[in-house]
């Protein structure tokens, strides 16, 4: 039973510690200040609903400005968008994207819901650094629209 308490200790102990990121960062998703100001990674949506983050030239800044790590969080943000076989062509709409709004190019990835097959996974990551549950699991993640499995609010004191 102490080990048990301990590693439960530990894991909240390291969840407090660690970085803290956002997803869902899109110029279509209402997101709050505070958690894109508190999240030291943004998980971005460079197609939302078919509208280019790269299209809105005055969000692209302020997002830069906040000067945070920012990451592809898929390409649509459709539901299970990466466990049916994509490829890098599939990709590169939302990757000119993102260059074109950020002037730079994506290093990491995240699929949406965190739903990746093993297929998809392997080409990725020849590019790009992966994150999944294990990386949800031991940071903070909010969600714009907050919308993740726990509230925002909640979040705060896992």
């Amino acid at each position: 039973m102490l080990i048990l308490g301990t590693l439960i200790l530990a894991f909240f102990l390291i969840r407090a510690c660690s970085h803290q990121e956002i997803d869902d960062v899109t110029p279509g998703i209402p997101c709050e200040e505070e958690y894109l100001r508190k999240a030291e990674v943004l998980w971005v949506i460079p197609l939302f609903q078919n509208e280019s983050i790269s299209s809105n030239k005055t969000w692209c800044e302020y997002i830069r400005s906040l000067n945070k790590t920012l990451g592809l969080h898929g390409v649509y943000h459709t539901n299970r968008e990466f466990q049916i076989l994509r490829n890098e062509e599939y990709l590169q709409p939302g990757v000119q994207a993102f260059k074109e709004c950020f002037n730079q190019t994506p290093t990491q990835f995240k699929a949406p819901q965190l739903a990746l097959s093993k297929e998809n996974k392997a080409w990725l990551e020849k590019k790009y650094t992966i994150q999944g549950e294990y990386n949800q699991q031991f940071h903070k993640v909010y969600h714009c629209s907050d919308t993740g499995r726990f509230p925002n609010k909640l979040l705060q004191y896992l």
